[in-house]
């Protein structure tokens, strides 16, 4: 069937439903423009689609690094890519705008040339297929994103799962296990591009939906999904105009200090430390370590349970007790982990911009997003208050720091 018909199919319409939560004539022009793309570039039609979400951490802020809880979500914005299979063993991707990236599947070689770079994510991923003994071949891929980059929803592990995913369905029969391509995608971003994380994101990303994730063992951490059904509600990500530069020290500081507690208490992470012991020996820890460092153990404790409220408010349906804990979340957040700015500067952008969105009509949750100083807050907004509340959102922040998302029940995924 011609690619024009394929995309005004009622098929066509449900998928773009399931991903975008929308169908619209700017979903067709972006799918038709990558056909164009591959058309012009090399002679011929691309033969499948591929997409990659972002992600947003809804509750769980600054807990997996001391193997606690979190709440996260795939989110309807992607990483798209038209594809076309080739069986010379090499892999070119290219997106409008940038040099095409070359790579051939016999030659994963980890340069530090490389390190930062796209080419980096693709080599890490095939190498860590080869080294579990997956099979990977070549591919032509010209791709398109609107997954914001510096806003906090991971561009690159969206980049990281949209490689993984076609080389499971194009060499893997599609059989490989979601969690298997997460930690492809984590290895490829720490081993190759650079860049140390946890399994969160890529998580996220691969999974689809809303998924809690206990990181007890941070080699093989809990998963466990529910389906969204709070469809009366829009999300936002707003990027609040705060610099990150200078800010290390600050992000540094709070694992840091959190393990100091855990140390006077016998453990290695606050993980390690029973919250009764906690709580028992709280007083004894004045003197022993910073004040802001028993508040910010108070906050993974307080943290991880709200993790299993707002998870729990999830699979019940529970709207209101879901808001609750987002928005206890973004409480503790301000006034106990303190990671709204930074002690050393200025700007308290994230909190005044927190402060500006609680008086908009509509708002129902809002808090923190990442891992803060500077950067974007997440917002949750009655759909019947949407429209106006968007436009309030952009005449305080910019049209380009605004963005409207739903939770997408699907996670890296062939599109058709």
């Amino acid at each position: 069937m011609p690619f024009d018909k394929i995309f005004e199919s009622n098929n066509f319409k449900t998928i773009c439903r399931d991903l975008y939560g929308e169908y619209n004539d700017e979903i067709v022009k972006t799918y038709q423009g990558l056909v164009d793309m591959h058309v012009k570039e090399l002679g011929f039609e691309p033969e499948e689609f591929y997409s990659a979400s972002g992600r947003i951490e809804i509750v769980g802020n600054h807990t997996d690094h001391n193997a606690g809880k979190v709440l996260c979500a795939a989110i309807t914005v992607d990483t798209l890519s038209a594809v076309s299979r080739r069986d010379d063993g090499k892999i070119m991707i290219k997106s409008h705008g940038y040099p095409a990236m070359n790579v051939d599947v016999n030659d994963v070689t980890f340069k530090m040339s490389e390190v930062g770079t796209s080419t980096a994510i693709i080599k890490g991923v095939l190498d860590y297929y080869i080294r579990a003994g997956k099979k990977v071949g070549g591919f032509n891929a010209y791709t398109t994103s609107n997954v914001p980059k510096g806003s906090g929803v991971s561009s690159s592990s969206a980049f990281e799962l949209l490689i993984a995913e076609i080389l499971n369905v194009l060499y893997n029969d599609g059989q490989l296990d979601k969690v298997f391509k997460a930690k492809a995608s984590q290895y490829s971003e720490c081993a190759f591009f650079g860049k140390p994380c946890g399994l969160m994101d890529q998580s996220a990303i691969s999974l689809g939906g809303v998924n809690k994730i206990d990181f007890y063992s941070f080699e093989n951490p809990e998963i466990t999904g529910a389906d969204w059904k709070f469809d009366d509600l829009d999300v936002y990500v707003i990027a609040t105009g705060g610099d990150h530069c200078d800010l290390t020290d600050d992000y540094a500081a709070i694992p840091a200090e959190m393990k100091s507690v855990a140390e006077v208490l016998g453990g290695k992470l606050l993980r390690d430390v029973a919250p009764e012991k906690f709580y028992e020996e709280k007083a004894n820890l004045v003197g022993k370590v910073s004040d802001r460092a028993i508040l910010r153990a108070e906050h993974y404790y307080e943290e991880n349970l709200r993790v299993e409220r707002a998870f729990d408010a999830v699979v019940r349906g529970d709207e209101q007790a879901f808001l609750d804990a987002v928005n206890e979340s973004g409480e503790s957040s301000r006034y106990k982990l303190q990671n709204l700015y930074s002690p050393k500067g200025k700007s308290h952008a994230l909190e005044d911009a927190l402060d500006r969105v609680a008086v908009i009509d509509g708002v129902v949750g809002k808090r923190v997003h990442g891992g803060g100083f500077a950067g974007t807050i997440l917002v949750f907004v009655k759909k019947a208050s949407s429209n106006d509340a968007n436009d309030k959102f952009k005449s305080l922040f910019g049209e380009n720091n605004v963005f409207k998302l739903s939770i997408r029940s699907s996670g890296a995924t062939r599109v058709f």
